[in-house]
């Protein structure tokens, strides 16, 4: 039981509770029948990227174990908009643009999950036949002081700016959502805790055993900062091309690519303890392991040969004749906190160790960053990773971080 519980358990924050996950999975091994394990997924944009496949690859471990998987599709919920971290009232999607959005990622999922293994449901089948009657009936299972207990609605309850009606239904719905398909785990986000939880209350009234709730972390985004977000830029979308994946996930800080190993890779558990000692020990190069990551990533999207491809054109760009393996490194602690990059360049660079002097090769179009003309002087580098410079015509520097 402990080598099966460990896949499915890598890279969850929560289990609520494992003991209930056990005994479900020793039942379902015992019965012969597999559990049913849900995800939901608003669709709220026509595209994804790899912060929504944390939980898609979640589900892929439970459908490697032999269980049933559901990918919900909340075209009902969708048009409420989850309130879920947000300030004020979302605006809701029309039919439309729900029809529009979850054809897309019925095309893309399969990238990822066994579709002879994967219901794909709309949760309109039931909430939208749900009577006025039924409807009341649901939410008299909720007070205004649980609701309240969401931070989200909490700070905007004291900061008295308004809550609609609707949006206390949210979780309701999806928590209903939990009965009509008696699922047996439901995976979300942190963020979706409450949601999640309000699945396992509403399944109790409704004499169905409780379901098992595992949350994921929010995988954080190119920056290293924040949430992955199209809207600020910081994300890898599952649909762009080959070359342009390949290159921002080469882009992602040493630190940040084990998150994505645990989080994204199919690399089994005893094979990521392994990278992350050789990588401490030094046994592994971080940059032969970004590749490995990056060529996994993208042929999971779109193909072993385009992952080649994609890999042969990096090499070509960074590490052939463009920029030797050789390349003389410098550690990035010795730069004394200053990271502008004239500073920095003047610093690393034989020929040119004065700022003045990096601002006219720039001017001249003779400097690099990690394969891209500088333009500005003044930029700040971020203090994460490694950063290749190429000076002039013949000087190769490779600036190491952390």
């Amino acid at each position: 039981m402990e080598e099966i519980l460990k896949p499915l358990k890598r890279g969850a924050v929560d289990v609520i509770t494992e003991d209930e996950l056990r005994r479900k999975l020793e039942r379902a091994a015992k019965e012969g029948r597999p559990l049913r394990i849900k995800a939901g997924f608003d669709p709220t944009a026509p595209d994804l990227h790899l912060g929504h496949t944390v939980l898609i690859q979640k589900l892929k471990h439970f459908q490697d174990a032999g269980h049933q998987v559901i990918f919900l599709i909340g075209d009902f919920t969708g048009m409420i908009g989850d309130p879920t971290g947000k300030a004020e009232t979302r605006k809701a999607l029309t039919q439309e643009d729900v029809e529009r959005n979850a054809a897309t990622y019925k095309e893309q999922i399969f990238k990822i999950l066994d579709p002879a293994r994967t219901e794909v449901r709309f949760n309109s089948e039931w909430l939208s036949a749900l009577s006025i009657e039924e409807m009341v009936r649901v939410a008299a299972q909720m007070t205004v002081a649980r609701m309240l207990e969401r931070d989200d609605f909490r700070r905007r309850y004291e900061g008295e700016r308004p809550i609609s009606i609707h949006e206390f239904l949210y979780p309701l719905f999806q928590g209903y959502d939990s009965v009509a398909l008696r699922a047996d785990v439901e995976l979300g986000g942190t963020d979706q805790k409450f949601n999640l939880l309000v699945g396992r209350d509403l399944q109790r009234v409704f004499g169905q055993e409780p379901q098992v709730v595992m949350t994921t972390p929010l995988l954080v985004g190119l920056d290293g900062v924040n949430k992955m977000s199209k809207s600020l830029g910081n994300y890898v979308g599952i649909t762009e091309p080959p070359e342009t994946i390949f290159g921002k996930m080469m882009s992602v800080s040493d630190d940040l690519m084990l998150t994505y190993y645990e989080l994204l890779s199919d690399i089994r558990v005893s094979e990521l303890e392994a990278l992350k000692t050789g990588l401490a020990d030094g046994a592994r190069h971080p940059m032969e392991a970004k590749l490995t990551l990056a060529g996994e990533i993208v042929a999971r999207f779109h193909g072993r040969q385009a992952a080649k491809d994609a890999a042969e054109g990096f090499r070509r760009k960074f590490s052939g004749k463009e920029f030797p393996q050789d390349a003389r490194r410098v550690e990035g602690s010795s730069l004394g906190g200053k990271t502008d990059l004239a500073t920095v360049v003047s610093r690393v660079s034989a020929s040119f160790t004065s700022k003045s002097a990096v601002r006219r090769l720039i001017e001249q179009g003779g400097l690099e960053v990690n394969g891209e003309k500088a333009s500005d002087p003044s930029r700040e580098i971020v203090p994460e990773g490694e950063i290749r410079l190429k000076i002039g015509k013949k000087e190769f520097v490779i600036v190491t971080f952390g």
